[in-house]
């Protein structure tokens, strides 16, 4: 199967709620997605439905070729999900032992400590471990699993810069063989980093879906911004332009040609720099515009 993920035609009400609005969303193998999303905006829910945990009132869910509860007995599929716990009372190793005896076809205890960065604490109690390591450790427990697809919920929240890189250089690892990682996160500069695809969700629908920069170019308007001599005359140029003690901004979108007509123009500027639409004005804008 060349589809790791398929969502059809899904709707999911609760009473009058609906949170989940006939979205349809196909993952191939082998992708690292971003799943975005106000609070509300169906994210828990279309992930809840892809771990069946709860069941589309229309509409179907298969994972690989299984529906999800097929999938996640038969290891294809795991999930680290931000609110979990961790057991008390027993060190790193005897966990993640616990954990992988849960599946057919699991990795060894000491590779998936390995593959978490927790080989020297693998003695250590899971009571005793920082916010950062406690977090490696859910993901530990789902890498065990040795699935085909990893759901991760803010994997990286507590861990430290170095953690988070030591993290996606093992997701881009694990997505290389193949696999495939559908990931929730706060942190647009990891979407950036790290995203092949961003699938956006607002009101239970899909409002966007591309590629990090397909997503930028939605965002509207570029910046670039240069100095200018405090006498000059204000150039004349495609976009909103300002000018502030020498600097000038000119917001447009056509970066291309606002920077082609100023190195055409009789202008002495410096320190020129092009700001192109950010990810986090995309989201917004997408996140909060009313439907139509």
């Amino acid at each position: 199967m060349d589809t790791a993920i398929s969502v059809q035609a899904v709707t999911k009400r609760y009473g009058a709620l609906v949170a989940v609005d006939d979205v349809t969303l196909d993952i191939p193998r082998g992708r690292t997605v971003a799943l975005l999303g106000p609070n509300g905006a169906g994210k828990s829910t279309t992930v809840a439905m892809l771990m069946g945990l709860t069941e589309p009132d229309t509409g179907s869910v298969t994972v690989g070729d299984r529906p999800p509860r097929a999938a996640v007995a038969a290891g294809g599929i795991a999930a680290m999900l931000q609110d979990s716990g961790l057991m008390p009372g027993v060190t790193v190793a005897e966990l993640i032992e616990l954990g992988r005896r849960l599946y057919p076809a699991p990795l060894s205890t000491a590779e998936a400590l390995e593959l978490a960065g927790l080989t020297t604490l693998s003695r250590r109690r899971v009571d005793r471990l920082s916010g950062g390591q406690a977090q490696r450790v859910k993901f530990a427990l789902v890498a065990v699993a040795n699935p085909e697809t990893m759901l991760l919920d803010e994997p990286t929240r507590a861990l430290d810069v170095q953690g988070r890189r030591e993290f996606w250089t093992a997701m881009r690892a694990y997505t290389a063989s193949g696999r495939t990682v559908l990931f929730a996160t706060h942190y647009l500069e990891e979407v950036e980093e790290n995203a092949d695809r961003v699938v956006v969700m607002a009101r239970g629908r899909i409002v966007a879906d591309g590629t990090p920069a397909e997503l930028r170019t939605g965002a509207g308007s570029a910046i670039v911004r240069f100095r200018l001599p405090v006498d000059a005359a204000r150039p004349v140029l495609p976009g909103t332009v300002t000018v502030d003690d020498g600097w000038v901004t000119v917001r447009t979108d056509d970066p291309d040609a606002a920077v082609r007509a100023l190195a055409s123009g009789p202008h002495r500027w410096q320190d020129l720099s092009v700001i192109p639409p950010s990810l986090d004005d995309s989201f917004l804008r997408l996140t909060t515009e009313e439907p139509r």
